[in-house]
């Protein structure tokens, strides 16, 4: 439907029609079925999770920065969000349950915890980057969330992680995933993550069944790095 020409659509409608079509455009062609997920998606303002000044970038299929004016540096420290529908296709394939406690690492600016806050019990989100922490808190109270702990904190030390969860979440690429990390899922948990190196990386789900691991590598994409973890071993001759 058009406007009257001296008419012009408002922010909210601007944003609301945005979102419909990273939706339509972006998420749903890239094998998304949920119907939850897909609501959810197109519901919850990522406008409001970005940099001022970078709002009409928020809906981009894009790694978006989110610290300093390099936006390749950015990216290559990690300090990104991800593309809209490489976060849409995390959250359909966790199947996110109400009693479920979530292990978010890589906080970033709060947006992937805000969309799993709204179908799981908590979440529990460590980022290394304090100005990182103060921009995920913020956004996240401005949005009224209010089952989301954002917490300073390395996320590959597995020994500084207290207790168990019933999903753990890797918001970034990783060489491998460390045991000590797998421990810490509860039966039934699950652990996405994005492993390996470019030029593709696998995205990698790790389920605990009767105490054993099955893995599943469902789709492939190349996602920012999260720092602290280790890297390939280097060859020496």
């Amino acid at each position: 439907m058009s406007l009257p020409l001296n008419m012009s659509p408002s922010t909210d409608d601007k944003y609301r029609a945005a979102r419909y079509n990273m939706v339509e455009q972006q998420v749903r062609p890239w094998s998304l079925g949920d119907e939850q997920v897909l609501e959810l998606i197109g519901t919850l303002r990522r406008e409001e999770f970005v940099p001022d000044g970078l709002q009409d970038m928020a809906f981009m299929d894009i790694q978006l920065p989110l610290l300093g004016d390099d936006g390749e540096e950015a990216i290559a420290n990690g300090h990104c969000m991800l593309p809209p529908r490489v976060e849409a296709r995390v959250l359909q394939d966790l199947k996110l349950q109400a009693h479920e406690n979530v292990l978010e690492i890589g906080t970033g600016s709060g947006y992937m915890a805000a969309l799993m806050s709204r179908l799981a019990k908590q979440v529990t989100s460590l980022e290394i980057e304090p100005a990182l922490v103060e921009l995920a808190r913020a956004n996240l109270h401005r949005a009224q969330i209010k089952n989301v702990d954002v917490v300073l904190e390395d996320g590959s030390n597995a020994q500084a992680i207290g207790g168990s969860y019933d999903v753990i979440v890797l918001s970034g690429s990783v060489y491998e995933v460390p045991a000590a990390l797998l421990d810490k899922l509860k039966e039934g948990g699950r652990l996405i993550a994005f492993v390996g190196t470019e030029p593709m990386m696998r995205t990698t789900v790790y389920t605990r069944t009767q105490g054993r691991l099955t893995i599943s590598q469902p789709w492939d994409t190349v996602v920012a790095r999260l720092k602290g973890f280790a890297e390939a071993p280097r060859f020496k001759f």
